[in-house]
């Protein structure tokens, strides 16, 4: 299970432990209670396990070791999100990456030992990848509008990112409002409104950290993939019509393999992808063959994890819908599936 990387034998020892590290936080066998606990509420993560999260070293992971990281690559980065993804974890770990890796050499120690949580606010419409302008700034204060911030209210700082800097800004700043909706998974993204806020001026932002967001996200998608279809295997293997387990069934056994193929092209194109930005490739059209199968393919496998689960697949009280509901929120996450195949098209074309 989980992507698999072609890397020396060293690095693939560290990271089978920084997977082995995830199971205590993660584990993609571990049940769901904590993960419905927290649904719809404010502000939506769990404190203790940020913490712990912080304690294993994985803020920062991609940060090199003078700015306070721990300098990995995007191998262990993906590995670890797979896990995150197969979990199911509402802690924004990879918008906190994103926050830490545009900040870089400026990334606040407290950030990266898990005491400050910062999110980063950089889109103003819902479309692919672009940074969205409109920031007034002024003395040491900005006027600004940011939409879809995922867990905003978990929040203690913000990074408001525009093409020319990025601002640090008090997550209880005066002059800042947060409008929150919930999401179908459970969660909450947030709308920020600055007037006249103080922050903090950063350098322009790295725009290859979002290509490594886009990435994370498809390695999540990819985790939850595999474990809605492991759970969807058991359940053929096990639910009895007559007469015999529905596994039997050579539609359903079809029907599976079909998925297990979407996970597998899945994998495939995610390993491509991290090789090519680790590597310091431009590496923008290979994530995006990977995020647009990824986006495509996690829809998919959770949707026909619910319908081979039948009824109860539909019901609240099962986990299978959990997993739907998750794809639903990351899959358009850090780009679509249409605005990637458009920018995969456009790039291989050589136009803008």
């Amino acid at each position: 299970m989980g992507a698999t990387f072609a890397l020396d034998e060293d690095r693939l020892e560290g990271l089978r432990l920084l997977v082995e590290s995830a199971a205590g936080i993660t584990s993609r066998d571990g049940d769901l209670k904590k993960v419905r606990a927290l649904r719809f509420t404010r502000p939506g993560i769990d404190r203790a396990r940020w913490a712990e999260i912080a304690a294993m070293g994985w803020l920062g992971l991609r940060l090199p070791e003078e700015a306070g990281g721990i300098g990995l690559g995007m191998a262990e980065y993906a590995a670890l999100a797979v896990e995150v993804g197969a979990a199911l974890l509402p802690e924004p770990l990879i918008e906190a990456e994103l926050a830490l890796d545009l900040m870089g050499q400026n990334a606040p120690a407290e950030a990266i030992a898990g005491d400050l949580l910062v999110l980063p606010a950089w889109q103003d419409g819902a479309e692919g990848l672009t940074v969205a302008g409109g920031i007034t700034e002024a003395g040491g204060r900005i006027s600004a509008k940011r939409a879809f911030v995922p867990m905003a209210e978990a929040a203690d700082a913000f990074l408001i990112v525009g093409p020319d800097a990025c601002f640090l800004v008090d997550g209880k700043a005066p002059g800042l409002k947060i409008t929150s909706e919930d999401t179908l998974d459970g969660g909450h993204t947030g709308t920020l409104t600055l007037d006249n806020v103080e922050a903090k001026r950063l350098p322009a932002p790295d725009l290859k950290a979002f290509e490594a967001a886009a990435l994370a996200t498809t390695a999540a998608l990819l985790g939850i993939m595999e474990r809605a279809f492991a759970i969807t295997l058991d359940y053929l293997k096990t639910r009895v019509q007559f007469g015999q387990p529905i596994g039997n069934f050579q539609a359903l056994q079809h029907r599976a393999v079909d998925l297990e193929i979407e996970i597998g092209l899945t994998r495939a194109a995610l390993r491509d992808a991290v090789a090519a930005l680790d590597a310091e490739e431009d590496c923008r059209r290979i994530v995006s063959r990977a995020k647009a199968r990824a986006a495509d393919a996690a829809m998919l496998v959770t949707r026909q994890a619910v319908q081979l689960h039948g009824a109860i697949g539909y019901t609240d009280e099962a986990d299978i819908g959990l997993f739907l509901r998750r794809a639903m929120i990351l899959a358009p996450r850090y780009g679509n599936a249409a605005f990637h195949r458009k920018r995969y098209g456009c790039l291989t074309e050589g136009r803008p």
